[in-house]
């Protein structure tokens, strides 16, 4: 995968082959669901991850940047600072732009060495939390069943959760991107009372988001499948943002390295 790949996904109704994006074959009564899932409730989420990035100094002028520029009324934009800059990020962005944290703990308090916080991180002025990122999972060795308890204590505590689901290169290559995907959602799924609050971003960008959003369709419930923004996490440009947010089923983007250039705002600006 990418290294800027953030996790997220485009409802696959599109691949990306040979240099153009295809209309995928899924199976009619999926693409009904995607189809009918385009309802004007689904805001276009924009987030940018800036994993463990950037000094005062540039991230200072990466926010005035974006300060500076249009945020669509029917754009979410959420930026996700080192831990150690969120206090500066939330003072400095303006309201228009969110602020999220790239991890927190399953408990709110403990003897847990160079762990955060739900409710540390919304004492910073933050709103969002990235869970289950792929770095996460496979660098930090993160179980579903943890992110599962991160996820519902994160919730419960008022934060708003981007869900990264994904598969890695040689589970797809078994056969078993279904498998691990479904098993990875269920767990968050057990975990979510209000959808509202939770964004799923699915890593890699695979042909896999129909059938995600039919497995919400048979496992949640319609209105879910309807409602749940389902975000691209694959390497996004200011160049590919455009055609990318144009597929029927782009809820968003969840952006790497690309969110710590000036281009974040052409992609915050792609549904436009």
């Amino acid at each position: 995968m990418d290294e800027d790949a953030e996790g997220a996904g485009f409802c696959i109704s599109a691949l990306y082959i040979s240099g153009q994006w295809k209309r995928g074959r899924a199976a009619p009564d999926l693409q009904r669901s995607c189809s009918s899932a385009m309802a004007p409730s689904r805001k276009f989420f924009v987030g940018g991850n800036w994993k463990m990035n950037g000094r005062k100094n540039n991230l200072g002028e990466l926010i005035n940047t974006l300060n500076a520029a249009k945020v669509p009324a029917d754009t979410e934009v959420v930026c996700a600072p080192p831990t150690a800059y969120i206090d500066f990020a939330r003072q400095k962005l303006d309201p228009k732009i969110a602020v999220a944290a790239q991890n927190c703990y399953k408990v709110a308090n403990g003897a847990f060495t160079g762990e955060i916080s739900p409710g540390m991180i919304k004492d910073l002025g933050a709103t969002w939390v990235v869970l289950g990122h792929s770095e996460r999972r496979h660098v930090f060795g993160e179980s579903d069943e943890l992110i599962g308890q991160k996820v519902a204590h994160a919730l419960a505590e008022g934060l708003g959760v981007i869900a990264c689901i994904g598969e890695k290169l040689d589970e797809r290559e078994a056969g078993i991107t279904e498998k691990v995907v479904f098993e990875q959602t269920k767990v968050i799924a057990d975990n979510v009372k209000d959808w509202s609050k939770v964004v799923l971003a699915y890593e890699p960008a695979q042909e896999v988001h129909e059938k995600l959003r039919g497995w919400l369709k048979s496992n949640v419930s319609d209105a879910v499948a309807q409602s749940a923004r389902i975000i691209y996490g694959g390497s996004v440009t200011g160049a590919t943002c455009k055609e990318l947010a144009s597929q029927p089923d782009v809820d968003g983007f969840l952006v790497g390295g690309a969110s710590l250039k000036p281009e974040f705002v052409d992609i915050i600006n792609a549904k436009q």
